[in-house]
């Protein structure tokens, strides 16, 4: 599963969905422009040790992005999208492409691909949840329906033999 933040703006959001990547063994995909470092301590701080099992590249802008993505499948996160985010069926090769915190997605990019739009649902005031929470909750639910059964089996986990 790739995981894709266009022009990310705030250190902590891109350091946790680092950190969640290398917990669900996501890629994670950066496009350019960044709105920090990525030796920013802030950054580093939310992603705690985990950079360096991080499966990470960095595009210098779309075009690099959508080159590398080739014709795999893409889902474009957005309030403005009208398919919830649980009636896709994910797949691995699947690439789901989160924008900014305070821009979100590039009209353009929502324009050459005006069918991979998907939301999360809300109801009360807010505009939207922050980027690293909905990050969270669209990879979990790609999670669970690749998993199926499996989905709360972890690698980490043992079971106790029966005594």
């Amino acid at each position: 599963m790739n995981v894709v933040l266009v022009a990310p703006e705030i250190p902590p959001n891109c350091g946790n969905v680092a950190r969640l990547c290398v917990s669900v063994g996501a890629r994670l995909h950066l496009v350019e422009p960044l709105g920090f470092e990525l030796s920013d301590r802030y950054l580093k701080r939310a992603g705690l040790d985990y950079w360096q099992h991080l499966d990470l590249t960095v595009h210098p802008g779309l075009a690099a992005l959508e080159r590398e993505r080739g014709s795999s499948p893409m889902y474009l996160a957005s309030a403005h999208a009208d398919r919830p985010y649980t009636e896709v069926r994910f797949t691995d090769d699947d690439w789901l492409v989160f924008g900014s915190e305070t821009a979100g997605l590039p009209p353009e990019l929502v324009r050459r691909h005006p069918h991979a739009g998907i939301r999360i649902p809300m109801w009360g005031p807010s505009r939207c949840l922050n980027l690293s929470n909905s990050v969270a909750v669209v990879v979990f639910e790609a999670l669970r329906q690749m998993r199926g059964a499996d989905f709360y089996r972890t690698e980490t986990s043992e079971v106790a033999p029966a005594t």
